[in-house]
């Protein structure tokens, strides 16, 4: 398995440990993690998408989705501000 596929594996397994809906984004517990998305699975607008679910490519540095708190900082190729794709 090689680093993407890990990444992209990491940030799946995240993906199905949150409730989805709305609550989810309300949730104070909950931050943004740029770059680990798979492409059509983000949680809302990017620079160069107009809605959720519209991502181009897999860790598309300015797409994001909802994590736990403190999850986002343990993820390689991670962050919690929008990267240059």
């Amino acid at each position: 398995m090689n680093a993407n596929s890990l990444l992209i594996a990491s940030a799946v397994a995240a993906t199905f440990a949150l409730s989805t809906g709305a609550a989810v984004a309300q949730d104070a517990k909950q931050e943004k993690c740029y770059g680990i998305v798979k492409a059509g699975k983000n949680d809302c607008q990017t620079a160069t998408s107009s809605c959720a679910g519209t991502s181009k490519k897999d860790a598309q540095g300015d797409a994001w989705i909802y994590v736990p708190a403190g999850t986002c900082a343990k993820l390689v190729g991670a962050s919690t501000a929008p990267k240059k794709s």
